[in-house]
């Protein structure tokens, strides 16, 4: 992936994901992470390569074929990517907007279904009560599950979390990789999420991919990470890097 300006984001990076796996991607802010996971779905065109989703190339689908496939594939946003002056509820709602009519679209109507599965997404997420006030009145925390709940209304098969809690506090940051690892769990929704510390990579994930300069320099299990020797996650975070007990 090269961007226009010549930055080369990605290089050569190739792997797998099982279905109902939780996949973290960990690297220094600048490794690729997001221009990996954004090239996934196609918010970024990669310049070279393939994405293979269940065994179809989608690198060079039309818009119409690729609505389709985006339905299947969620995505959870650092900055949260929320409707600032919009209701909680229809943050939500965006999410169907894959299986809404356009004219719908346009005029902000969704079915009583899709509402009712709104309603449900946010139970899930243990915020109903919020479903009505306004986004930019709830904390990062509540933000972040009001971006939870609107990539579940996809129905997705796969979420993408483009680290998710990067602008959380521990506690809150547990809390919001618990709603994604119960997703995985329980809805069999495969999960990659690009982290930044080892000890939720450890807590959450069952196998890891380490990028540094757009190239995959490590790939294991949880169980790796934590046998990881300092000079193995120096190749990953660098020479100057430190590590840290927790969070």
């Amino acid at each position: 992936m090269v961007y226009p300006d010549g930055t080369v984001a990605l290089r050569d990076v190739s792997f797998e994901v099982k279905d109902g796996e939780f996949l973290g991607v960990i690297g220094l802010s600048g490794s690729g992470k997001s221009t990996l996971l954004r090239c996934i779905n196609r918010l970024l065109e990669p310049t070279s390569g393939r994405i293979i989703w269940n065994g179809k190339d989608i690198t060079h689908l039309p818009q119409g074929e690729l609505r389709t496939v985006r339905r299947e594939i969620g995505m959870v946003f650092q900055q949260f990517n929320l409707v600032k002056r919009s209701s909680v509820l229809t943050n939500v709602l965006s999410g169907r907007l894959g299986y809404t009519p356009p004219s719908w679209a346009l005029a902000n109507r969704f079915s009583r279904q899709d509402r009712q599965m709104a309603v449900r997404a946010l139970e899930r997420v243990g915020i109903p009560e919020k479903a009505h006030n306004r986004a930019d009145e709830l904390s990062g925390g509540q933000q972040q599950r009001v971006g939870i709940a609107r990539a579940l209304m996809q129905e997705p098969k796969m979420i993408l979390a483009d680290e998710p809690v990067a602008s959380l506090d521990p506690v809150l940051a547990h809390s919001i990789l618990g709603y994604l690892e119960k997703l995985n769990t329980e809805d069999n929704i495969t999960v990659l999420c690009s982290l930044h510390y080892l000890d939720l990579v450890q807590r959450y994930c069952e196998r890891v991919i380490g990028l540094r300069d757009g190239k995959v320099v490590f790939e294991g299990s949880k169980d790796d990470i934590a046998k990881m020797s300092d000079e193995r996650f120096r190749e990953i975070y660098g020479e100057d890097a430190v590590r840290m007990g927790g969070q």
